[in-house]
């Protein structure tokens, strides 16, 4: 099994905010520095712990995570260990031991995802050796982001669930289910904490919030919370859909070109324009005098009609 091991000095007093995934998620890195591509991370445990110590009455922070990774990433370990000055009498504390300990990331243009998988787990904690915090069969988590659609969050914890030696019964997405133990804490255990908006997504398997005072081993309190397989992601920017101006139906008349030899018959003088504004032609005269003299000729007919009829 691997191993990573860091020493806290227990002089440093320093206060321990509560690790909270969907509040304020790690990090990231991008996929290619465009501006174009989405951004995804995950990570096997998070933990942070404020420990109180006995003999110095001082507070050492337990802040620290497995396998965290950003996009384009993988990690794989399954062990953990963390030494604190004064704690357990110097020796290390090993926060977490699992048979599989995975997590994954990805992005690109298109798509961002991560993942992160806990299998036949131990979580422990200072003052706490022999007792685990809790024990896990096994739970993922899985987020989702494609570029155009909406992201998706799952998270699973399959099999059962001890914390401090009792079996627990949660429902996931449910409320959370506390633990007291006397002489030993309480621990409250929330499952499946899912959460999206429209670009991003992120998911938690399994959140315990700590209070434990094992009086053992030097360590007087144990106070914070730690996060088991958790994922999130942001979509893809893309490209946005064009918006096509409105077109409105066109009103003008549908005047259909002339040709050249059209253009050239109808050409007209403003005289000839103003003919055919009144009606009248270049042939309107001869028509004016064929009508007189058609109507001088039938008259002369009339009066020699009459003269006819009257001897």
């Amino acid at each position: 099994m691997n191993s990573n091991t860091f020493r806290v000095p227990a002089a440093v007093l320093l206060a321990t905010g509560a690790v909270a995934l969907l509040a304020a998620p790690p990090a990231l890195a991008t996929g290619g520095g465009t501006g174009s591509e989405g951004t995804s991370g995950a990570v096997v445990l998070r933990a942070g712990l404020d420990v109180g110590l006995l003999n110095k009455a001082v507070h050492v922070p337990l802040k620290t995570t497995l396998n965290e990774v950003t996009a384009p990433a993988t990690a794989e370990k399954t062990a953990l260990t963390v030494t604190l000055d004064g704690a357990e009498q110097g020796q290390p504390v090993s926060v977490l031991k699992a048979d599989v300990a995975t997590a994954k990331a990805t992005a690109d243009e298109n798509t961002a995802q991560a993942e992160s998988n806990l299998a036949h787990a131990k979580v422990h904690v200072p003052g706490l050796p022999r007792l685990s915090l809790v024990e896990i069969e096994k739970v993922t988590s899985k987020a989702v982001c494609e570029a155009g659609k909406k992201p998706v969050a799952t998270s699973n914890v399959l099999g059962t669930v001890t914390a401090l030696g009792k079996k627990v019964t949660v429902t996931a997405g449910g409320p959370a289910t506390k633990i007291d133990v006397p002489g030993v804490g309480s621990v409250s255990l929330e499952l499946s904490g899912t959460q999206t908006t429209s670009t991003t997504a992120a998911a938690a398997a399994l959140r315990l919030k700590v209070s434990v005072n094992p009086l053992d081993l030097n360590v007087a309190q144990v106070d914070g919370e730690v996060v088991l397989a958790e994922a999130h992601c942001e979509a893809p920017k893309g490209t946005k859909p064009e918006t096509k101006p409105d077109t409105k139906p066109d009103t003008k008349p549908d005047v259909k070109p002339q040709t050249a030899a059209q253009t050239t018959n109808t050409k007209q003088t403003p005289a000839q324009a103003n003919l055919a504004e009144t009606g009248a032609g270049s042939v309107t005269p001869y028509v004016a005098g064929g009508a007189i003299l058609l109507l001088a000729v039938g008259a002369g007919a009339l009066v020699v009609t009459r003269r006819g009829r009257t001897r």
